[in-house]
């Protein structure tokens, strides 16, 4: 143990913290923001959304991520990291004191990125920041990173039959993930590269075919999640067209994987819950939706807060 000057300090309880790091936003139990990153090259005049580290300073969620070939390529991951430890710490009413980080990465490459994330998000262990010019002092305990998928719907796997597919569609990929008798089924993962960047993609493709005009990310993001928008008629029909189709793409995925659509049940997880629930017509399948976006970061922090009641598990935490 580092000898802190406050005992209190590293002898509390740790605060155990789940965070979803997604391409196109940041989730956290109670916190959804984009995951943009923007260093800012002088102290900025407003602090609003601004982290301060090491005499820098970086304006948080501005747009998405510009997606990588891995999430420790760049420094941006752990800016919102911090950024994404205080917004939660300040729900909780804190800021300062040890943390325990459960992260996540897609079921098919976890194997292989794992200990990266893992050194990446635990590489200090004392860290001093601001954010929103209010300072923050961490210690950073341990750091768990589990596949993702699974832990958003480990809160209702007492619930499940003795076979379940669960979807989780991302901003980049589909994962794929079958829970058999109640576990899951690691030689049955599979990530479908196909996430709901590709559709707005599309949809902006036509866009500037049609109109010669790109609809903002966001105002998809917003019409995805409620299906309203103030947009003209002729960008909706746009909209709605290209994400019934990507829907339409993900059922004809799930079923070249040769699965029963109407025998088996398939739960569908993450943003994509929400645009499968709200633009596909799949009433005769056997689907069921978590459309909570906060789902597997607080199925992180359920599986971390289990994992310290045993003592941890030596593959997945630091």
């Amino acid at each position: 143990m580092k000898n802190f000057e406050n005992k209190d300090f590293a002898l509390s309880e740790p605060e155990i913290i789940g965070i979803d790091h997604g391409w196109s936003y940041m989730k956290t139990a109670k916190e959804v923001f984009a995951s943009g990153v923007k260093e800012i090259s002088t102290e900025p005049a407003f602090f609003d959304d601004v982290l301060e580290y090491k005499k820098k300073f970086y304006k948080i969620g501005t747009g998405r991520m510009e997606v990588k070939a891995n999430k420790v390529e760049s420094q941006d991951y752990y800016y919102l990291t911090l950024a994404a430890i205080a917004k939660e710490l300040k729900n909780r009413g804190k800021s300062e004191g040890p943390v325990v980080i459960a992260a996540g990465l897609p079921a098919s490459r976890y194997g292989d990125e794992k200990r990266a994330f893992q050194e990446y998000l635990g590489r200090e262990e004392e860290i001093y920041f601001k954010y929103e010019n209010l300072p923050y002092h961490l210690w950073i305990k341990k750091v768990y990173v589990y596949p993702q998928c699974y832990p958003a719907v480990v809160d209702r796997i007492a619930l499940f039959g003795p076979k379940v597919i669960v979807v989780d569609i991302g901003s980049w990929t589909i994962d794929v993930v079958p829970v058999i008798d109640r576990k899951p089924d690691d030689s049955g993962i599979n990530s479908i590269p196909q996430g709901i960047i590709t559709c707005m993609k599309k949809i902006n493709k036509e866009c500037v075919r049609q109109f010669g005009e790109k609809i903002d990310e966001g105002e998809i993001t917003s019409y995805i999640l409620s299906k309203r928008s103030g947009l003209a008629d002729c960008y909706l029909r746009i909209m709605e067209k290209e994400i019934r189709d990507f829907a339409s793409m993900v059922v004809g995925s799930l079923r070249e994987e040769q699965y029963g659509l109407l025998t088996t049940p398939f739960v569908f997880v993450g943003g994509g819950a929400v645009l499968m629930k709200n633009f596909g017509d799949f009433r005769n399948y056997n689907f069921t939706y978590v459309t909570d976006v906060k789902a597997n970061a607080r199925g992180y922090e359920a599986l971390a807060r289990l994992a310290a009641s045993k003592g941890g598990r030596r593959d997945e935490q630091k």
